[in-house]
């Protein structure tokens, strides 16, 4: 489903966001690292968001992962009303970074919300098809997590290893489902993916390294999506 709010409108000085030949997302006259330039293109209207049968999201243990029960007035918005938006980005590829924009995603998604991610640098690991089921959490630089030891013990082959199976047993024992499963969580609440179109080649990262249906972004083209958000975070 293409996002909600990349169809082709008209920018400020007239330029306007479309798909280049090689189905990437960009304004108008913005060149993508590939022969020739971006043109627009026309985007079908969004369809709307899949509704769920109640408000409430369960963790792997059955208890409340997200419950809108005690705020129905941030709920779905009535007939005719524009859905809010939330627009983050996702720059960090650890562990413990890669579940804050997943957790807000997967909350503002239950809300009835229109949420897009865009995964830049570091973050791109969190839709690298071969490394998202494995992402790491050091102990190096990190006071706050899950193994306090000095820099240089951490630099001990395997400190990484056992601050990550640490981390992991935290979240296991806490009912916290893991990044796939937060991943598959967000899409089935039609989460859009942005995959950062500047960045995969600096991180040399493909379009077939990613996790099945990400979206390739320019920069300018996810700044049109988050103009018109309610909220923008970086993280």
């Amino acid at each position: 489903m293409p996002a909600p709010g990349l169809q082709g409108r008209s920018g400020t000085q007239g330029s306007q966001t479309g798909r280049c030949s090689q189905n990437h997302l960009h304004r108008s006259g913005v060149t993508c690292g590939h022969s020739g330039v971006c043109t627009p293109t026309r985007r079908r209207p969004s369809q709307g968001r899949r509704s769920r049968d109640d408000s409430d999201l369960p963790d792997r243990e059955g208890k409340w992962l997200v419950t809108t029960a005690a705020t129905p007035e941030v709920g779905t918005p009535e007939a005719g009303e524009r859905p809010r938006r939330l627009a983050l980005v996702a720059s960090k590829g650890t562990l413990d970074q890669a579940y804050p924009p997943l957790i807000l995603a997967l909350t503002a998604a239950s809300l009835g919300w229109q949420v897009g991610i865009y995964f830049t640098f570091y973050g791109l690991d969190i839709l690298h098809k071969d490394r998202f089921e494995s992402l790491k959490v050091a102990s190096l630089a990190n006071p706050a997590g899950p193994i306090q030891m000095p820099n240089i013990v951490g630099a001990i082959p395997g400190a990484t290893a056992m601050a990550t199976k640490t981390m992991k047993k935290w979240m296991d024992a806490a009912g916290m489902p893991t990044i796939p499963e937060f991943i598959d969580m967000t899409r089935d609440l039609d989460v859009t993916f942005f995959a950062c179109a500047t960045t995969m080649g600096v991180m040399n990262v493909s379009e077939d390294d990613l996790i099945e249906g990400c979206d390739i972004a320019g920069a300018a083209a996810f700044l049109d999506y988050a103009a018109s958000a309610d909220v923008q975070l970086f993280i």
